[in-house]
């Protein structure tokens, strides 16, 4: 867990999806998350502040979210809605935590 932050923030590992408006879809790997946001590897790394996106956590959504950050392929978002707390449970629960392949994601 990420310490000094508002709302705790959770190391795990699932696969995302985000979309921006009409473009195409992109697969990322979801690397922390929270209630209110999370952050995860984008490859391309051309994600500006401000964006709005929609982003499926494994299974959960299409969730809205902005974009509030990104450094070096790494993007930080924000949800428009904070996710239901059991359905944040259920993903925390669900999901592979196994830091080998989280840190197979990190930027070189």
């Amino acid at each position: 867990m990420a310490e000094g932050r508002k709302n705790p923030r959770y190391e795990l590992h699932v696969e995302g999806r985000y979309r921006t408006g009409s473009g195409i879809a992109r697969d990322v790997p979801i690397l922390e998350m929270s209630e209110t946001g999370c952050r995860f590897y984008d490859r391309f790394g051309r994600l500006a502040a401000g964006t709005e996106l929609t982003l499926r956590i494994g299974p959960i959504g299409p969730v809205v979210a902005t974009v509030r950050w990104c450094r070096d392929s790494i993007v930080g978002v924000e949800f428009e809605n904070p996710l239901y707390g059991p359905v944040f449970e259920h993903i925390r629960s669900q999901v592979d935590q196994d830091p080998a392949e989280r840190e197979s994601y990190r930027p070189l």
